[in-house]
């Protein structure tokens, strides 16, 4: 039912000013039940502290007042956003006199499985109704209170406006079959499912669905340190690279240092981190010139995403071996090079296989909302488009619209 619901509300389509509209009265609501909102909160962590989840994820699934301001401004900036659909994207006339036009149009109905993370659910429902899509909301059971009043308060918006409350539907059940029949039983009501969470929650969409996927496994991040990098900058930039959030997918989690500049960068760079908690894991030539505290890296280590004050070092003898070492090892997600040399900057964002490439700034910036998108419903490392942030832009498809004065084809 939940699928046929979703499928009629997108049989009517909303003009912009009315999606406007109700993301609007959404933040008045969200004003207004602001202290309802952390009442259901407060149930939430109750369940997570008596299951006892990992600090962490209690951090994650906890809202203040600060973070509702958080959430606000998200749906603020969607406001501002174009209606991403119907927009010709190309437009052209045949030489037999035919016009043709390509126009953005929405997805349809979108499933997205999540955890912790309570300003998904108005994220999400925001940028999905805002480019024209149904959405399926099924949040993790440790946040199902705080999901189902946001959900509630976005459908009440669009009630408000005489718009289908069915664009937005929250899956208010623990039961985890659900999520196995939501993969596999219902390819005919949903275009595509959008995982948002751990690695064991991925990898169980990605093993069970029918669906098309739109996101990504594992975050392994790299920042390569240049043998003509500045060292203020690259001291500055990899300490937020890995610091600043070390529980985000665009978190580093190894440092490439070219070996011509081991022996000058290390110690400041690596001391820097160690001195804020994070433990290193160097090869024999990093380790032979750090003079801290550092543990020996195994191969392993290269192909783990650590999520924790954790960072792995390597020593490269070149930008190509960069390259070689991050499109053998990363998980095509975000990579950063430190230099002042444009030509390889040039070389290392030309040749990495990655959905983000980052020249002299902190892989932290891999967020839909730092790129400008008003928010995202995840990060795609897919070789399909979308790629990288998904914001209100991705979320369109497109088709062709051929106009013509009875052409026949011969």
């Amino acid at each position: 039912m939940i699928g046929k619901n979703a499928r009629k509300a997108i049989e009517n389509k909303v003009d912009s000013t009315t999606k406007n509209k109700v993301l609007k009265k959404f933040l008045v609501l969200l004003k207004k039940n602001e202290k309802k909102i952390l009442q259901q909160n407060k149930k939430d962590i109750k369940f997570a502290k008596k299951k006892k989840l990992k600090t962490n994820l209690i951090d994650r699934l906890m809202l203040t007042s600060k973070k509702l301001e958080s959430i606000k401004k998200s749906v603020k900036d969607i406001i501002k956003l174009r209606d991403p659909v119907d927009k010709i994207l190309d437009n052209w006339k045949r030489p037999n006199g035919l016009n043709i036009k390509k126009v953005s149009t929405p997805i349809g109905v979108i499933a997205v499985i999540y955890e912790s993370r309570p300003n998904v659910t108005s994220d999400i429902s925001s940028l999905c109704f805002k480019s024209g899509n149904a959405v399926i909301l099924r949040g993790g059971s440790e946040a199902i209170n705080t999901n189902k009043i946001l959900s509630s308060l976005f459908r009440k918006a669009l009630t408000m406006n005489k718009v289908n409350p069915d664009f937005v539907q929250f899956i208010n059940d623990r039961n985890r079959k659900i999520v196995d029949f939501l993969l596999a039983k219902m390819t005919k009501e949903i275009d595509v499912i959008i995982p948002r969470g751990g690695k064991s929650l991925v990898k169980k969409v990605q093993t069970i669905s029918k669906l098309p996927i739109i996101g990504h496994l594992e975050g392994i991040c790299h920042t390569y340190i240049d043998k003509d990098a500045n060292l203020k900058m690259a001291n500055k930039v990899l300490h937020n690279a890995k610091l600043r959030n070390t529980s985000i997918c665009g978190a580093t989690e190894t440092v490439l240092f070219h070996k011509k500049i081991i022996k000058k960068f290390c110690n400041i760079v690596l001391k820097n981190l160690q001195d804020s908690n994070c433990k290193i894991l160097g090869d024999n030539l990093i380790r032979k010139f750090f003079k801290g505290k550092i543990y020996s890296a195994k191969d392993k280590d290269w192909s783990t995403e650590y999520l924790a004050p954790t960072i792995s070092a390597k020593s490269v003898n070149s930008c190509e071996e960069a390259i070689k070492h991050i499109n053998k090892y990363g998980t095509s997600h975000t990579e950063s090079i430190i230099t002042k040399n444009k030509k390889t900057a040039q070389k290392f964002i030309k040749n990495i296989n990655s959905s983000i490439v980052m020249h002299n700034t902190s892989t932290q910036f891999a967020d839909g909302g730092e790129f400008g998108f008003g928010g995202e419903v995840g990060i795609s490392t897919n070789n399909l488009p979308p790629r990288g942030p998904v914001g209100l832009n991705q979320l369109v498809s497109y088709k062709y619209e051929v106009h013509g004065k009875g052409h026949i084809r011969k």
